[in-house]
């Protein structure tokens, strides 16, 4: 177990490597929540563009030999902040870095991860291969879409979870007699794994079929939701159509409220408005991805999993389980 005493003397004990915290530009937001969490400052960078787009990288400070935990959320625009990373990855390598973690709250192209059909590129790999290449000798990711990802890598991965940071607000709302609704047949492993955290609730399952990208075509409702709260749990929004779908029938079906949780708020496209005008109470997400003025909506209820990534970082900095933070 981890020494209960002040974190900032836990990552400075034992006569371990210094531990810095350094932060792209997709998510300095939430960077600077896990420094605080762990009593420390962003390291120094210098990230600018030149005039043709190509981007500029200094590290300004020394960073030979020390641990380094770099956080870079590959969401939109998500080649832009992929190429960054990349080049930052560089950067610390070729300044010495001891040990050079990524911190990936979201890991963009993680859905394509399989050929579904026939000379199609499995670039979630290929990522992989790329971060590992450029200097990454360590990856934290947050809720990826498939675990199978993580045997993309060849170099360690720990996989966290947000579902703690998002029971915690489930167990709050005042509703009782709830259903979690998987909204495929996919996330049936999720919806079980929440439902267990809330007494054993029952699951019930939205079959759909997906007649191309970001369009899906709900079937049916295989379980009972008639008169009870409906929470549908998946691991990200993206244009918002299978959730709306989905809850429209969930109202169709009875249920007498419907909220959803997902790990990564990507809303795309049509996804606000789609979200203004469905059914859904409040979708419930993390800051994985920072929301802008253009993501405003009343209906979302966002969440920080700062604590969770700064426990993490400070449990691989201290050669500690990371798993027990979800036992």
């Amino acid at each position: 177990m981890v020494a209960q005493m002040p974190l900032k003397q836990r990552i400075s004990a034992g006569g371990k490597s210094l531990l810095k915290v350094f932060s792209g530009t997709a998510n300095p937001e939430l960077a600077r929540e896990v420094a605080d969490y762990l009593g420390t400052d962003i390291g120094m960078l210098k990230i600018t563009p030149f005039s043709d787009g190509e981007i500029y990288v200094q590290i300004q400070e020394s960073v030979r030999g020390v641990d380094c935990f770099l956080l870079q959320s590959t969401c939109a625009p998500v080649n832009e902040n992929l190429m960054e990373l990349l080049i930052l990855l560089d950067a610390f390598k070729r300044a010495s870095a001891g040990r050079i973690t990524v911190v990936l709250p979201y890991f963009g192209y993680a859905r394509q991860d399989r050929k579904a059909a026939g000379r199609e590129a499995i670039t979630a790999k290929l990522i992989a291969d790329l971060l590992t290449t450029a200097g990454a000798n360590r990856i934290v990711a947050l809720d990826l879409h498939a675990p199978q990802i993580m045997g993309f890598f060849n170099i360690l991965v720990d996989h966290l979870y947000a579902s703690p940071v998002l029971l915690d607000y489930v167990r709050s709302l005042p509703h009782k007699d709830v259903v979690l609704v998987s909204p495929d047949s996919g996330g049936v492993a999720r919806a079980r794994a929440f439902a267990k955290k809330l007494n054993d609730a029952p699951i019930a399952i939205i079959d759909k079929r997906r007649s191309q990208h970001n369009v899906a075509e709900v079937m049916s409702v295989v379980g009972d939701v008639k008169g009870k709260v409906a929470i549908m749990v998946d691991d990200l929004v993206d244009t918002a159509g299978t959730l709306v779908k989905g809850a429209e029938l969930l109202k169709k079906e009875g249920a007498r409220a419907i909220y959803a949780c997902a790990s990564h708020a990507v809303l795309s496209g049509p996804a606000i408005e789609r979200l203004q005008s469905s059914p859904i109470e409040q979708l419930i997400v993390t800051n994985s991805i920072p929301l802008d003025s253009s993501k405003s909506c009343d209906k979302i209820v966002q969440l920080s999993v700062a604590r969770l990534l700064g426990e993490a970082i400070a449990r691989i900095h201290e050669d500690c389980s990371v798993s027990e933070l979800f036992e």
